[in-house]
């Protein structure tokens, strides 16, 4: 065997992108993929009615947003509740995992991140089916489906509410 076979190789960070209400499913599969390839887990959270004015190195963006009625009062950063949903799936925040806040369009904020910080992948989950999802993935395409067209690492999709492949899938025609 050559060195370069001999050698294991390194990994990037994983990045996944988390929201909430999200299932636990996505970052129970993220976390357990980076533990496999002994990386660290990166939950990027994007709020979509915010843009960026400043990149941070390590990733984080800070915003303003959108609707300029909105004030930047209620602004707080990643939710409570889903810092608390994941540091009750991965423990507490340290060297294996950590978040950042991103903000935008979730696919452009979430091949950004992987880009800054070298992500060895990305990691999003399905949307469950339902109307209000199909209604939201017309218009607004796939996360999933944006990335895997629009940058240059693997994107891992956990599906959430599988169809079985005798049913219609929640876009198609009956």
């Amino acid at each position: 065997m050559t060195a370069a076979r001999e050698a294991s190789p390194t990994f990037g960070p994983l990045v996944v992108g988390v929201a909430t209400g999200q299932s636990d499913v996505v970052v129970e599969q993220a976390r357990a993929l980076a533990t496999r390839l002994g990386t660290q887990l990166i939950c990027a959270w994007v709020d979509a009615g915010r843009y960026v004015i400043d990149e941070l190195r390590d990733g984080n963006v800070r915003s303003m947003p959108i609707d300029p009625d909105m004030g930047d009062e209620r602004h707080s950063g990643v939710p409570a509740n889903l810092l608390a949903q994941l540091s009750r799936l991965l423990g507490p925040e340290h060297d294996s995992w950590s978040t950042r806040e991103l903000a935008g369009d979730p696919a452009r904020a979430l091949g950004r991140l992987a880009e800054v910080v070298d992500a060895s992948m990305i990691v999003v989950g399905t949307r469950r089916a339902g109307m209000t999802g199909s209604v939201q993935e017309m218009f607004n395409g796939s996360v999933a489906v944006h990335l895997a067209h629009r940058q240059h690492r693997p994107v891992v999709v956990i599906p959430l509410d599988p169809i079985p492949f005798e049913r219609p899938l929640p876009w198609e025609d009956t």
